[in-house]
């Protein structure tokens, strides 16, 4: 390949790996992963129209193991989608663009993302109830 004198677009192996950096494409994924999930609501609110049959089959495929792993990862990507965009609202309002304060919101976000789900978890496994 010829030297053409032009710099290098910068890529991801330059860069040191960084909460910010992390939190920004989590961000992402995780709204795509809630767009996806969301069919998994839309065919539970139909299996509720179309009855018990069409619901018990639902929750049969719901309460398997790999049921509860996605639902798991759902309740996770919601949580964290939700805490990341409060501290994006946050961050709108023009405070917390230090890089400390940067910092410590996006470990913030992914601590509490992770603190709700388990609790959320262990509220039902433990067959709670409303």
């Amino acid at each position: 390949m010829a030297q053409t004198g032009r710099p290098l677009s910068p890529h991801l192996q330059v860069y040191k790996w960084q909460v910010q950096m992390v939190t920004s494409i989590l961000h992402r994924a995780t709204g795509i992963v809630l767009a996806v999930g969301s069919l998994l609501l839309v065919w539970g609110l139909a299996a509720v129209a179309a009855g018990p049959e069409a619901f018990a089959t639902f929750t049969d495929c719901a309460g398997s193991p790999l049921g509860m792993v996605v639902l798991f990862g759902w309740t996770l990507a919601f949580f964290y989608h939700l805490a990341n965009g409060i501290r994006h609202l946050v961050q709108d309002t023009g405070t917390g663009y230090s890089i400390p304060a940067f910092v410590r919101s996006s470990w913030l976000s992914i601590i509490v993302s992770i603190v709700l789900t388990v609790a959320v978890w262990a509220y039902v496994l433990a067959g709670g109830h409303a």
